[in-house]
């Protein structure tokens, strides 16, 4: 009897440890198409044994997808040669080459996401990632190039499909230890206008993920995606609880940025719109608390009180903000016309010498406005330069019908 259960026990020993692929594996692994394999791996996925089928059934959608790629590619190829040759071309089919890479990009991340756990024996032995990080790795930046044709050719859904797709297997960890010096000169740029299209198409959630993605990349697109960031955030603005939210956003960025004058403009503005002057006044306070040079804080100080008739105040902050950029001509022309507004409120005889005065300095204000922006680019000097000739000099006198040519012309 106990040899009996001896040899039973053996028997069910040996069955567990010859087990074969259970049935929904086995279907996957005849499939002779990418879409057929795909279909059935939907199918049974919860079915599948243990985690290293799983990572097996997804490998196989990686080899049929490469099926598809490298048939497509090996004409590309030849259709190269037969140009030198003079030979003709056959036909390629290009996206659906790219989207089968796509394709094995994607099942091989769910393979290797398999493949790293444990399998039935409780041991982690990865069979598939080597191969497959072999295969696709120098493949997948043609990607780049594809999403550029694209671009070129005006299908923006296509560029951002392949696009997407390259920034998004950066992540697969079979590609960890894989040499991305060659890649880092460019993918700042590719992040950053992906995420730009993605804006463009109103995609506001992708186009920030991909705007923060190309801020932790060093370059000349680090600022641009910076400024898209903040697009992106006041895209969907529809409400004033939006807007508040947004200002909300704003000022934790800023705690993480002090010193951004893009942030401090883009909080002042919002609030100020809204109507919550005191608090956009508070907003630029706090800043000059803390840096009473901040260039951003004093113009718009100076500003403010110019459009609220405080021209005192006005020039006060102005004065100050020139002090800091006297390069800026928006503000010196600014300052110029509190100064003229200043001169015209005085009184004619009491105050003549004074009110000659302020004119002059106005004058030389609007000189340095139209020196440093001749062609009236930032800032249209023209005609309150004019007055302030006018005012000073007289109607008739050369320069001031000089001043009358600059604004005009």
């Amino acid at each position: 009897m106990k040899k009996v259960m001896i040899l039973a026990m053996m028997m069910v020993a040996s069955a567990t440890a010859f087990a074969g692929d259970s049935d929904g594996l086995k279907a996957i692994m005849k499939a002779k198409t990418y879409d057929d394999a795909n279909q059935l791996l939907k199918q049974n996925l919860a079915s599948l044994a243990d985690n290293a089928e799983k990572a097996k059934a997804y490998n196989k959608l990686v080899d049929l997808a490469m099926v598809k790629y490298n048939a497509e590619s090996t004409i590309q190829t030849e259709n190269q040669v037969n140009k030198q040759m003079g030979k003709p071309e056959k036909p390629v089919d290009v996206k659906g080459m790219y989207t089968a890479f796509i394709n094995a990009l994607d099942a091989a991340a769910e393979c290797n996401k398999y493949d790293q756990l444990p399998n039935a024996k409780g041991k982690v032995d990865p069979k598939f990632a080597e191969k497959n990080k072999e295969r696709l790795w120098n493949q997948r930046f043609n990607l780049v190039n594809a999403g550029q044709e694209a671009g070129q050719a005006e299908d923006h859904a296509t560029m951002l499909y392949y696009w997407e797709a390259f920034l998004r297997s950066d992540k697969n960890t079979i590609f960890k230890d894989c040499d991305r010096s060659q890649q880092e000169k460019f993918i700042g740029q590719i992040a950053y206008l992906t995420g730009f299209y993605n804006w463009q198409a109103k995609a506001y959630a992708k186009a920030l993920d991909y705007a923060e993605l190309a801020m932790t990349f060093p370059g000349e697109y680090k600022e641009q995606a910076f400024k898209l960031k903040l697009e992106v955030l006041k895209s969907n603005l529809k409400t004033r609880q939006d807007s508040l939210d947004y200002v909300k956003n704003l000022r934790q960025i800023y705690d993480q940025n002090p010193g951004n004058d893009m942030l401090l403009e883009n909080m002042y503005n919002v609030l100020s719109a809204l109507g919550e002057k005191a608090e956009a006044n508070k907003v630029l306070d706090d800043v000059l608390a803390k840096d009473p040079n901040n260039f951003i804080a004093l113009a718009d100080k100076g500003i403010a009180a110019m459009g609220e008739e405080r021209v005192e105040e006005a020039i006060q902050w102005l004065e100050k903000a020139s002090a800091v950029k006297p390069d800026n001509a928006a503000v010196c022309a600014y300052l110029g016309i509190c100064l003229c507004v200043k001169a015209q409120n005085m009184d004619d005889k009491k105050e003549k010498d004074a009110k000659k005065a302020l004119f002059l300095r106005a004058v030389k204000i609007f000189d340095k406005a139209k020196e440093l922006d001749p062609k009236k680019e930032l800032v249209n000097w023209g005609y309150n330069r004019f007055n302030a000739y006018y005012n000073y000099y007289g109607p008739d006198a050369p320069e001031t019908k000089q001043a009358e040519d600059d604004y005009k012309n």
